[in-house]
């Protein structure tokens, strides 16, 4: 009966794995170990060993992405297809493992002061990072899916990381809630997709909405509910509530975290979702993201106008400049020629804005250390007492409204030649971009009046002392956001890596 069973079942192999592939995401995982054993036996004068171990962990995992990098082969996809590491995916975790050494260098001394839980906090950490790298590889919706729930979950509690200070605890309650939520619409529409299909993996789900005639309406409304999960994430218009207040509330490094990392993740994964599975989709899709990005873009600058606090400021910041990012989305499956173009402006875009936006965060925390204060007028006279943070700051604000040389203009570009390339709606939608960037400098240059024109506030000109990790992950910002805009070269061939995503489904 045995071999009867036997032979009527195809003989099982194991599935061949690439570990070269997978040591970034190993390296990680031994790391996350690592940290959470030292925490264990470590006294507690030792524990700023974990901030060393997380950040040279990071720098570790580094290594093997470079190493693949100029490997030059072809590595074929892993568990059917689920899997993949291409230059796509080696680009984006470069971009998180490096984005969150910056963070592990901003939250050194801010941990280390405020008396918290460091092991726990790295721990954290490092898990959420790890989640992103998944993610860049993700082309499965379960693994895609899986990667979302292991990069949020530690965010959940990151934010709520200051136990005692009630705005920490709603902001972690607020993230939660409204997180669990569209997660539980994002899986309602991915089982809808899966039951139209019969895949989860997202190269063949596309070839069967291509080939076969599926029920168009249950599909759109599976789209739309997957979309609008991964547009939380993002914190797009409308689905941006938790983000001012969870931006606030959480201690600062992991504010800046949210804000790049995080978010660079939410759009990595609907890039994935829209050029490798749903580009037959695209009459569903497209006009979404146009009404996401046009909201996500007024929506969030004309908040910001009206903020006085830096960090809610930055926070709808943050929310207009993810419209911006959005806004080759809605064309990207018009063409070829602007498919290529869309995914090079996207990549593009998500560097230079991870090294501008840090920054300014970075300067928040320097400039509270001795103010105590959030506000946008503890930042008058800046320029008088701390010439160096008021120069960064003005480089990184800058960039954030696109003026040259800093590197936001060329992110800025390329999303406009994207969106203005393609016929009809795309000029419509690069009219409001060029309109939304008039309105951003606004409160960008409200920032540099007050740093370079207003007096200080308390009259205290005492200089700033900027501890050394803070001192490093300023440094490293402001050289990078500074050369993207002098030498634009070099982030665009990051960008023109991204145009093999999907390979020649996407092309059909």
């Amino acid at each position: 009966m045995f071999a009867h069973l036997l032979a009527a079942n195809a003989p099982f192999t194991s599935p061949k794995i690439d570990y070269h592939a997978l040591l970034p995401e190993i390296i990680l995982a031994a790391v996350i170990v690592v940290v959470l054993i030292a925490d264990l036996f470590l006294a507690e004068r030792s524990k700023w060993i974990t901030s060393t171990a997380a950040g040279l962990g990071l720098l570790a995992a580094a290594v093997p992405v470079i190493t693949l990098a100029v490997s030059n082969h072809d590595r074929p996809p892993m568990f059917g297809g689920a899997y993949v590491v291409d230059d796509f995916a080696l680009v984006m975790k470069m971009l998180f493992l490096l984005a969150g050494y910056v963070v592990v260098l901003l939250s050194t001394t801010y941990v280390e002061e405020g008396g918290y839980y460091q092991g726990e906090y790295y721990v954290l950490l490092l898990s959420s990072i790890l989640g992103m790298v998944m993610m860049a590889s993700s082309r499965d919706l379960v693994s895609i899916f899986v990667a979302l729930e292991f990069l949020s979950i530690p965010a959940y509690m990151l934010a709520a990381w200051r136990k005692r200070d009630l705005k920490s605890n709603e902001a972690g309650m607020k993230y939660f809630l409204l997180g669990v939520f569209a997660s539980g619409v994002m899986l309602y529409g991915m089982t809808l997709l899966y039951g139209e299909s019969g895949t989860t993996v997202l190269a063949k789900m596309s070839l069967r909405f291509q080939e076969a005639n599926p029920n168009k309406g249950l599909v759109a409304l599976a789209v739309v509910f997957v979309i609008v999960g991964f547009a939380f994430k993002v914190s797009a218009v409308p689905f941006h509530t938790w983000a001012p207040d969870t931006y606030e509330g959480a201690p600062t490094p992991i504010t800046a975290f949210l804000s790049v990392a995080s978010k660079a993740a939410g759009f990595i994964a609907l890039l994935q979702l829209v050029v490798v599975g749903f580009l037959p989709m695209r009459d569903v899709w497209q006009p979404f993201f146009w009404v996401l990005a046009a909201l996500s873009m007024t929506v969030g600058n004309l908040l910001a106008l009206r903020q006085t606090n830096m960090v809610r400021m930055l926070a709808y910041s943050s929310i207009a400049q993810g419209g911006f990012i959005l806004m080759p989305l809605a064309v990207l499956g018009q063409s070829d020629r602007t498919r290529q173009e869309s995914l090079t402006a996207v990549v593009t875009y998500l560097v230079v804005y991870a090294a501008m936006n840090l920054g300014a965060f970075g300067v928040v925390m320097a400039v509270a250390r001795r103010t105590r204060s959030g506000e946008i007028s503890s930042f008058g006279g800046l320029f008088n007492y701390a010439p160096a943070l008021a120069v960064v700051m003005t480089l990184f604000v800058a960039a954030l409204a696109g003026i040259p040389p800093a590197g936001g203009w060329i992110a800025k570009f390329y999303v406009f030649k994207a969106v203005m390339s393609a016929n009809g709606w795309g000029v419509a939608l690069g009219c409001i971009g060029v309109v939304n960037s008039v309105i951003a400098f606004g409160y960008y240059g409200n920032v540099m009046r007050e740093m370079w024109m207003r007096p200080s506030p308390d009259g205290d000109k005492t200089p700033i002392r900027v501890p050394q990790s803070l001192g490093i992950a300023l440094g490293i910002t402001a050289i990078v956001t500074l050369l993207v805009g002098v030498i634009p070269q070099q982030v665009l061939r990051f960008g023109n890596l991204s145009q093999q995503l999907g390979g020649p489904l996407s092309r059909k």
